[in-house]
């Protein structure tokens, strides 16, 4: 009887070990296909099992995935470094979480917050992992939408104010330690309410919203263009650059291109109305005392001075920056005239040999403004560099320098002087360069064996591959180069000995101080002797005294250029003092 008992009591305690060995199997499956998508693998990452959540979040059954690794969902966004620190934490903790990109079976990707814990068996080795993740893409969108409610206008969709503040907070910033200037522009739209009462509200939003988009489209993608409210905009512009006064220039440049794109015709209820606007403008560089609520107030207050001046106009609030900003803008506009009036003109500077035969001479640009006389180079080619004008100009003093060339070609005394051009930087870097050179030389029939086109070593750095292939192409003509101002910039054998260059010109800054400046000596005598290694000419200029030019031939020099062997002149004296006259 008692074996009957004990048997008895063994049974009912094995029964209720199942029980309650079932109950925690039954809670495991319920807890297994909760709402939350699961991944069970082995201790290689092979998938053994994928609740339903699994599948309805990533379109994957279970018989698609068992045997397969989870990197079958990984949507390409994140590094290996990422995953990497990942599998760091899981060996050094046995937990992982965190936002991850995935990949669905159909190819959308979505974000999801993932987490991944470590199971061990009884002796502390790895079994199985198990990764738990939940959808998080509606999540997101919420906050995105509520993030465009606070920081951006419902209307054009562009910054608000307050995005627009802390964008300027920002800029202050970098600039203070990058020492970039920056300008804020506030536009007010000229006459906007007089539309918006007669035609509507609905076709006053229109506009706005024609106007933001024409707003976007005319600044940089790093640049920033927010709606104040009404029909006031404001575009921050960051990390213009060179000094203060060429930050103003690029300033005052999108101003105008702004104007311009919003005094276009708007076409409302099927007829077109006009509204142009009235723009302030401030620059600012940040640092200690910057102040945004400060800086919007100026550009407002500038605003206002656009209007007063009868609108569709841009204005400083520096009154001195006003002001040479208009003088330029009057130069500029002189310029353009002075172009298509004839009033430019080639004056020419012999170039020498060594026992001061003429070889040929350099043509010099000058403009001869009716009101203020020979306007200096200095004043007038770095304005026409920044604005387009430079290549309209250099083609005229190409054609010009061509046509002397033939005219040069008509006389035994003159057909071998070689005749000497700069090339400006855009001018070079016009992807037609080649073939407009070549249409000129055809044209006006010059001697293109006799045509030296003079370049500097930093337009040439800009692409370097390009400058090659452009030299060559013209040297195929019989177009030679000179490399100008040689020494002062990015100097280097790697790509002096891929150029198809045919002289150095030595810098005058170096040949002034020979016999003062050693360094200047050293520079020289190196350039010299590169220039001979490599089979080049060498042509030094600024040449100004006897002793300079002595100094020069003793380190090899045999081509010279300076006021030791003229001024520039005007073509008819050039001619005169070679006895040219038959030909001028």
């Amino acid at each position: 009887m008692a074996l009957d008992i004990e048997y008895a009591l063994v049974r009912l305690d094995l029964e209720a070990h199942k029980r309650r060995a079932d109950a925690e199997l039954r809670v495991a499956a319920i807890a297994f296909e909760s709402q939350e998508a699961m991944v069970v693998t082995d201790a290689n990452a092979n998938i053994l099992r994928v609740n339903g959540a699994f599948t309805k979040t990533t379109g994957y059954a279970q018989d698609e995935v068992l045997g397969q690794n989870p990197r079958l969902l990984q949507s390409g966004r994140h590094s290996r470094q990422f995953f990497a620190q990942m599998w760091e934490q899981i060996n050094s903790t046995g937990r992982w979480q965190g936002e991850v990109w995935d990949k669905r079976k159909s190819g959308e990707i979505y974000p999801k917050w993932l987490g991944i814990s470590t199971v061990y068996s009884p002796n502390g080795e790895i079994s199985h992992y198990v990764g738990s993740f939940t959808d998080i893409s509606e999540r997101k969108e919420a906050a995105a939408a509520i993030s465009r409610l606070a920081y951006y206008d419902s209307l054009t969709e562009l910054p608000n104010r307050q995005l627009m503040m802390d964008r300027l907070k920002q800029a202050l910033l970098s600039s203070a330690r990058s020492g970039a200037y920056g300008a804020l522009l506030f536009l007010d739209l000229d006459r906007f309410k007089t539309i918006n009462d007669t035609l509507g509200h609905v076709e006053g939003d229109k506009l706005l919203q024609e106007a933001a988009q024409r707003l976007r489209e005319c600044v940089r993608e790093e640049d920033t263009v927010a709606r104040f409210g009404g029909d006031e905009f404001v575009v921050l512009l960051e990390n213009l650059e060179g000094p203060r006064e060429r930050a103003a220039v690029l300033a005052k440049g999108i101003g105008d291109k702004l104007l311009e794109a919003l005094a276009q015709p708007y076409r409302l209820r099927n007829k077109e109305y006009s509204c142009s606007a009235s723009i302030g403008v401030v620059l600012w560089r940040g640092g200690p005392t910057a102040d945004v609520h400060e800086l919007l107030k100026r550009s407002d207050m500038a605003m206002y001075e656009a209007k007063k001046a009868g609108r569709n106009s841009v204005r400083f609030f520096d009154p001195i920056m006003q002001t040479t900003i208009e003088n330029r803008a009057r130069l500029e506009a002189r310029l353009r005239q002075g172009l298509e009036l004839g009033q430019f003109q080639l004056h020419f500077q012999r170039q020498v040999g060594l026992h001061g035969e003429l070889l040929g001479a350099e043509a010099l640009l000058r403009w001869n403004d009716p009101e203020r006389g020979m306007v200096p180079p200095a004043e007038f080619i770095p304005l026409a560099e920044e604005s387009d004008l430079i290549v309209a100009i250099g083609r005229w003093v190409l054609e010009t320098a061509c046509r002397r060339l033939q005219i040069w070609s008509l006389s035994a005394v003159t057909r071998d002087l070689t005749l000497a051009v700069n090339i400006s930087p855009k001018q070079f870097g016009q992807e037609w360069f080649v073939s407009d050179v070549a249409d000129i030389i055809e044209r006006t029939g010059a001697n293109p064996t006799r045509l030296q086109l003079e370049i500097t070593e930093g337009m040439l750095l800009r692409n370097v591959e390009d400058a090659i292939s452009k030299m060559g192409q013209l040297r195929k003509f019989g177009v030679s180069f000179a490399l100008d101002d040689f020494g002062t910039g990015y100097s280097s054998l790697a790509y002096l000995q891929r150029l198809p260059i045919n002289v150095l010109k030595l810098d005058q800054s170096f040949v002034r101080d020979l016999g003062v400046d050693e360094r200047s000596e050293a520079i020289a005598r190196t350039v010299i002797q590169m220039g001979q290694s490599l089979g080049l000419d060498v042509l030094a200029e600024g040449v100004e005294t006897q002793e300079q030019r002595r100094l020069l031939e003793e380190r090899g020099c045999r081509k010279f250029q300076g006021y030791l062997y003229g001024h520039p002149i005007p073509i008819e004296r050039f001619c005169e003092e070679f006895g040219l006259q038959t030909i001028a």
